[in-house]
């Protein structure tokens, strides 16, 4: 479900964008067979980008379903150093994947049973994309090499994707190197995290599908990653620290009535942090620790604070290991899904109503340079 959480809900503001491309999506959502769901990653790979897709069972056991040609290339090194870089929309009709080795975007169209047909295949403005936020008919793109920047799309519902004119925008500065690209839940920000420069950048859109220019926020931590966002506008951070050992934590904050932090750095006592995900009820937030390779939880409070809930909610290696990267709840929460670049796995968790996670399996055989991650 690696996609914005209300993607579901219309966009009103967008209206004047719509009115040349509405974002239909048919009846039903685009799943496997006998109530389960479908997941997919990238190869990432320098000599051709592609999808490595699955099916889900309804006890969350995955089978292979075929792997699927971008048109692009990927960097063709371990891992990528962002959130979001295969995303499905609302209705799980389409699916975006960066290609951050050849600067564009391909999508695809999701059949009922998983199958991938490439529809589209677009330059995203600016080197390097490797983070993706849909809402609705809008799509925005994280360019995190020379120049770093967004860069904003139209797409509809056979899956092109249209350049929208004036909507480029820079980062608080070059070199600034970026992680995630998402928008907010109602829609009206865009929000970006800034890892060398341990800032946080909001862009107000405006009813036309355009953002401001960067409005950049000291975070409370070094080197902001991913975050995810609660219903209400709250949205966890996490803090990688630059990778030191054990320092790895999280931070929360608000864009009601502007930006304000609410919890400052709290640490998992784990390693170089990576992606995050909240629960269904919101009640709790999950993060991945590459270094050293397990997930850690949070709880979350009504008011927005954080504090640590299991410092090793779930394993994806080896003990003591590394890898853990790209996290992904599915539609309805019931299984977690991580991938760990260490031991080249897809890892099957079971979510349970108090907060925990039960290792259900690890998938193996991918490549030593996938990236990317998205579940329904």
């Amino acid at each position: 479900m690696q996609r914005s959480r209300l993607v579901r809900v219309g966009l009103p503001m967008l209206a004047a964008v719509a009115t040349s491309i509405t974002f239909a999506v048919a009846p039903g959502l685009a799943r496997a067979a006998g109530g389960g769901g479908l997941v997919y990653t990238m190869s990432n790979a320098a000599a051709g980008n592609s999808v490595i897709a699955y099916t889900r069972g309804s006890d969350g056991t995955l089978t292979a379903n075929g792997t699927y040609a971008t048109g692009g290339t990927g960097t063709g090194v371990p891992r990528l150093g962002s959130q979001g870089s295969v995303v499905l929309t609302a209705g799980n009709k389409l699916l975006l994947v960066a290609n951050p080795g050849s600067d564009d975007v391909s999508v695809f169209a999701v059949a009922a049973d998983g199958t991938l047909t490439l529809t589209d295949r677009e330059p995203s403005s600016g080197d390097r994309p490797e983070s993706i936020a849909v809402r609705g008919s809008l799509v925005y793109v994280l360019n995190t090499g020379s120049p770093n920047n967004i860069s904003g799309y139209t797409l509809d519902s056979a899956g092109n994707l249209t350049r929208l004119k004036g909507s480029i925008r820079s980062l608080s500065q070059e070199g600034a190197l970026p992680a995630e690209v998402q928008f907010s839940p109602d829609g009206r920000t865009l929000v970006v995290t800034e890892r060398n420069t341990s800032r946080i950048d909001t862009f107000r859109v405006n009813p036309t599908g355009r953002p401001t220019d960067a409005m950049p926020h000291d975070g409370s931590g070094v080197g902001p990653f991913g975050f995810a966002f609660r219903s209400d506008g709250l949205f966890v951070v996490t803090e990688s620290f630059n990778g030191v050992d054990g320092a790895a934590a999280a931070s929360s904050y608000t864009l009601n009535g502007g930006f304000r932090t609410v919890s400052g750095t709290v640490g998992d006592t784990q390693s170089d942090v990576c992606w995050a995900a909240f629960s269904k009820d919101q009640r709790y937030v999950y993060i991945t620790n590459n270094g050293s390779g397990t997930i850690s939880s949070y709880t979350v409070a009504a008011d927005g604070s954080i504090a640590l809930f299991q410092a090793v909610a779930g394993v994806t290696g080896a003990p003591g290991g590394f890898g853990t990267r790209d996290l992904d709840f599915t539609d309805d929460f019931a299984y977690v899904y991580a991938i760990d670049v260490g031991t080249l796995t897809v890892n099957a968790f079971r979510a349970n109503a108090d907060g925990t996670l039960t290792k259900l399996a690890a998938y193996g055989g991918l490549p030593s340079t996938f990236a990317g991650l998205a579940a329904s």
